[in-house]
């Protein structure tokens, strides 16, 4: 995407994609399928935070990754079953697109998100700060930077919707994706090696 993109307040993922620097001569592997990420399921109640977009005719989707500066804005993300714009505060419309930015709780199918209870407007909500304990305290992977960026070329590469962004830091790949249980993780160390990448859910256990 040609745009610059608007960070959630206490959005989980980053949404900066390097792939830069990534050499030729890299050894090729095969691309992940489509649908190797995004094909995660969960039954218990999650939480998110992100923009919420509607265009007149079409679903309300739930924006985890980028968002463009525009008025309106422009994002895509999973569909939310279950969106009420008149049980909730805080949005706008302009140019047959509503919209706001939410704390959105409700269950996971791999491809849509189902409502369970009333979101709550960023503006208002008291998030929980999260550090991923593998980099609390300066902990490091065992990658370097043209390792990292190859991986991630490759990982971007497959064209997979449900991975939203990635950055390289403290000698690991750091990956968001909406939703991982700890399948993706356990998949992308048995392929490209332990303390390399770090999956990191938009999607976290509510409560």
């Amino acid at each position: 995407m040609s745009f610059r993109t608007l960070m959630s307040v206490g959005a989980a993922a980053a949404v900066v994609v390097v792939l830069s620097g990534c050499g030729t001569d890299a050894p090729r592997r095969q691309a992940a399928p489509a649908d190797a990420v995004s094909n995660v399921s969960a039954s218990a109640e999650l939480v998110g935070q992100g923009t919420v977009l509607q265009k007149d005719g079409g679903p309300a989707e739930l924006c985890l990754g980028p968002v463009a500066e525009s008025y309106p804005p422009q994002c895509s993300g999973p569909v939310i079953n279950g969106w009420d714009w008149s049980a909730v505060e805080q949005s706008q419309s302009a140019s047959g697109v509503t919209w706001g930015t939410y704390a959105v709780f409700g269950t996971w199918n791999g491809t849509e998100f189902t409502s369970t209870r009333a979101p709550i407007p960023l503006s208002l909500y008291d998030a929980m700060p999260f550090e991923d304990p593998r980099l609390a305290g300066g902990g490091t992977g065992a990658g370097d930077e043209p390792q990292l960026q190859r991986i991630q070329q490759e990982l971007h590469a497959s064209g997979d919707p449900a991975i939203l962004g990635s950055w390289t830091t403290q000698g690991f790949l750091v990956v968001s994706v909406i939703y991982d249980a700890g399948d993706i993780q356990r998949s992308l160390d048995e392929r490209f090696g332990p303390d390399l990448i770090l999956v990191q859910p938009a999607l976290r256990p509510a409560g």
